[in-house]
């Protein structure tokens, strides 16, 4: 049965409606909650933009069952060990909840700018690896590296790409495989790479309600998200559900759904009603 994560980055939003957006996430279905990691909101610097790992402890303190994560955490903002610290105490802050989702950066203008690092893509691929390899030392429970406490249980990471040497990392490292949904054409081929990674893809929608005017949600949609092409769907209940299944037909397990309307609130409960619960009663 496919897993849906609301991903909702912490742009415009204060706490409160945050929170309220994953509680209604939590009770109308979802399994989970992704947010973003930068210094300043990506395209919009003037906007407000929260800080990623207090975010996910501030909304796991609020929640019940909805896992927490991110798409994806910047490797270059944090040190390996204060990393793996961090993700141990949200872990066992949320009973559990807390899933590594890790990259090299998406941005390298905003490392440069704030003078973390100048490093070109394949040094902070290569940093990346280095987390990756160090973290299972941190978390080993015993030898001179380890940082008690070990994780209990396993935290699962999450590598999102598709070039070769990403491929290599989610081969090597991941528990899932975040597949760009503009790559999915790839998927057949690429599945092998993977390894016994699990796959997932971020899905923008554009979702036409009972009382929504389509005209009107594919207008907008496509003036605030029609640069994602084949990463922005519109539909109604009906043709989602249709164009979920056709992507868990091709092997994907998880979708990280995320909403044009900025995720409110009864649009996260109503497709929760009518995609999620119809897919879950397939």
């Amino acid at each position: 049965m496919a897993q849906w994560y609301l991903f909702l980055p912490q742009i415009r939003f204060d706490m409160d409606a945050i929170v309220e957006r994953a509680r209604v996430a939590e009770a109308s279905g979802f399994d989970g909650i992704a947010f973003i990691d930068h210094l300043q909101a990506p395209g919009a610097h003037h906007q407000t933009l929260w800080e990623a790992m207090t975010v996910a402890a501030w909304v796991a303190a609020r929640t019940q069952r909805l896992r927490i994560g991110h798409l994806v955490l910047c490797d270059a903002l944090r040190h390996p060990a204060v990393l793996a610290k961090q993700a141990v105490t949200l872990q066992q802050a949320s009973a559990g909840r807390f899933e590594l989702g890790l990259g090299s950066g998406s941005v390298p203008q905003e490392l440069t700018r704030f003078d973390i690092t100048d490093e070109d893509g394949a040094a902070r691929r290569a940093r990346l690896e280095q987390t990756l390899t160090l973290l299972p030392q941190y978390w080993a429970g015993q030898g001179e590296l380890a940082l008690a406490p070990a994780p209990q249980p396993h935290i699962p990471v999450v590598i999102g790409g598709s070039g070769p040497a990403t491929m290599e990392l989610v081969r090597r490292y991941a528990d899932w495989w975040n597949l760009p949904v503009n790559h999915l054409d790839r998927l057949p081929r690429l599945r092998g790479a993977a390894g016994r990674a699990r796959v997932s893809t971020q899905q923008m929608v554009g979702f036409v309600g009972r009382q929504a005017d389509r005209g009107t949600i594919e207008e907008t949609s496509s003036r605030r998200f029609g640069y994602l092409a084949d990463g922005l769907v519109c539909g109604n209940a009906a043709e989602l559900t249709a164009h979920f299944a056709e992507l868990s037909d091709q092997g994907v397990e998880r979708f990280y759904v995320w909403f044009t309307d900025f995720a409110d609130p009864a649009t996260i409960a109503e497709f929760g009603e009518t995609v999620i619960g119809a897919r879950a009663s397939a």
